[in-house]
């Protein structure tokens, strides 16, 4: 129908108007969540707005006197409920809202269960791990701080951190800690610190409350942006004995705002008696080797090759004079004995030399092969012979005959 209209035949507001009051009949009931503000009665009829706990969206809800009284408990300001509703469009005032057939209240019960199952499910990817957590510096130039407008929080953060540390400089993001802009906020605070390059840590931090204003630092969305942060985040919600999903993702948990000043920057009184106490523990250990090296350089100095160098170069020389004697004498004694052997080897050899025999009027007979003659049967006829005396040897040539005969001969040999 609308691609026949033009700027010459327009139609009539109140066809458009029930046109769009149609489209929206025919959606029907349908149950919805949210969050009741602006809570308020007039006559037989309850009026509302219901927002969404996570975008800033909302939606006016009218309700029968009835059905807003058979809730148990039933439901203020503030409240999480799940509504029945069939959605109404009022063509006179071209207005839009829900009227509620149903109101369910959500427990605290019911809102646990739903938290426990976004923790499994984040657990379950690993946003809760230990070994992705980071260090927090130790000394940060510049801290950011995400925390409500004017809030408790922010001055124990700012009072105690600079209690500690006069030095340190705060980047302060002030947004709403609860309610349905909280989630939108802080995520959007958290994103601008973290782009800032001056900032070393960021700490998100409010005071307690009840379990419905904490839900928006347990919103998944909230909680996904500080595990993508690549700055180091503090969380520092609630109490002790409160734990939002936020505690679960951040690098470090502080159990209040307080503590997590505690957490970001070092006491100066401490360090700096640290310091005191780790430089007299330096001196002490220095003090303590430079005694003992003095100590050994005395024990080294009182030495006597050290008190006297000189009377040690005397000692020495003294030992090798005596070693020089004393190898003398072994050496003079040593060819002593060698003599005395080599001269009765000698008188050995002299007696039992062929030529000392030959001396007292011996011979010796031999063939020319120089074998000795020992039997005078060895000796053939004619043969030669050579005969060794003391001085010389002679030629001779055997005959025959008998020996005693030829020994009378003249001339003859």
């Amino acid at each position: 129908m609308t691609s026949k209209t033009s700027p010459e035949s327009p139609l009539p507001i109140r066809t458009v108007l029930q046109m769009v009051g149609g489209w929206i009949g025919r959606l029907g009931t349908v149950w919805v969540e949210g969050q009741i503000t602006e809570l308020s009665a007039r006559g037989g009829t309850v009026f509302m707005t219901l927002r969404d706990p996570v975008a800033n969206v909302s939606a006016r809800v009218t309700a029968p006197r009835g059905v807003y009284e058979a809730a148990v408990p039933r439901p203020a300001d503030g409240a999480r409920v799940v509504l029945h509703v069939k959605p109404d469009f009022w063509v006179n005032k071209g207005s839009f809202a829900f009227t509620a057939l149903e109101i369910r209240p959500v427990g605290v019960g019911e809102l646990l269960a739903r938290l426990e199952r976004l923790r499994r499910l984040l657990a379950a990817e690993g946003l809760f791990n230990a070994d992705r957590k980071r260090r927090l510096p130790f000394l940060p130039g510049t801290v950011g701080l995400v925390c409500g407008r004017e809030s408790a929080a922010e001055r124990d953060v700012l009072e105690n951190a600079r209690r500690r540390w006069p030095a340190v400089r705060f980047k302060v993001e002030q947004v709403a800690v609860q309610g349905p802009y909280a989630v939108g906020e802080v995520t959007e605070a958290l994103r601008k610190l973290d782009a800032d390059g001056d900032v070393d840590v960021i700490v998100v931090a409010r005071g307690g409350g009840s379990l419905e204003d904490l839900l928006p630092f347990s919103d998944e969305t909230l909680v996904r942006a500080v595990a993508a942060c690549r700055t180091p985040v503090v969380s520092a919600i609630g109490h002790e004995q409160d734990s939002p999903l936020l505690d679960l993702v951040a690098d470090v948990r502080a159990s209040t705002p307080t503590d997590a000043a505690k957490k970001v920057v070092p006491d100066v009184g401490e360090q700096l008696a640290l310091v005191r106490q780790l430089r007299d523990r330096g001196r002490r250990v220095v003090s303590g080797w430079l005694d003992r090296e003095m100590s050994w350089l005395t024990a080294v100095r009182s030495r006597p090759s050290l008190a006297d160098p000189v009377r040690e170069l005397e000692r020495r020389a003294e030992q090798v004079d005596a070693l020089r004697e004393r190898a003398r004498r072994c050496l003079s004694s040593s060819l002593d004995r060698a003599e005395d052997d080599l001269v009765h080897l000698r008188a050995r050899l002299v007696a039992l030399s062929p030529a000392a025999t030959l001396e007292r009027g011996y011979a010796i007979v031999q063939h020319p092969s120089g074998e000795v003659v020992r039997l005078a049967k060895d000796i053939a006829p004619g043969a030669l012979l050579t005969i060794r005396l003391s001085d010389d040897r002679v030629t001779v040539r055997a005959e025959d005959g008998d020996p005693a005969e030829r020994a009378g001969e003249p001339g003859e040999s």
